[in-house]
This record gives C-alpha cells, structure tokens and sequence, in this order.
C-alpha cells in the first residue's frame, strides 16, 4: 500500500516544527504517521478487492447450496416415482 494515500512527511516536519514541536519528536511523529498510514489504512483498491473475494465467496457457497438442494429434490422425485 506504499504510496498509495497522500501524505508528505516533509511537510508534516515543517508544520509541526512551525507549530513549537522540537524536530526530533517531529520527525518521530511524521514517521509513526507515515508506517501506520502504509501498514494499516485501506485504500479504496483494497476495498474492492476484498469485495470482490466476498462476492466470489457468497457466489460459491451460494452455487453450492443450491447443487445439495437440487440433489435432494431429484432424489425425493426419483423416490417418490419409484414408490407411486
């Protein structure tokens, strides 16, 4: 996910620096903020990529779901026939 959500850590530096924060803990804070934005936050691709393994997931079960159901219905009919 590198790269993929604006952030400048530069500016960030310089805006905090401005604001009376020492340039140590600045850039601490700036590279804090720059591994938890690589490393946690989803972007809108992940977002769809998960979507769409759920939607391939659901289709699957789904699909599934209804062979087991169509199965039983063949095996009542053909027993029902076999009886009547």
């Amino acid at each position: 996910m590198a790269g993929a959500i604006a952030f400048n850590p530069h500016v960030y530096v310089k805006k905090l620096k401005a604001a009376g924060v020492p340039e140590a803990q600045a850039e601490v804070q700036a590279e804090t903020l720059a591994e938890l934005i690589d490393d946690r936050l989803a972007t809108k691709q992940d977002l769809e990529r998960g979507l769409k393994e759920l939607e391939m997931r659901l289709t699957h079960t789904l699909t599934m779901r209804l062979g087991g159901m169509m199965v039983v219905g063949v095996t009542v009919v053909a027993a029902l026939v076999k009886i009547l």
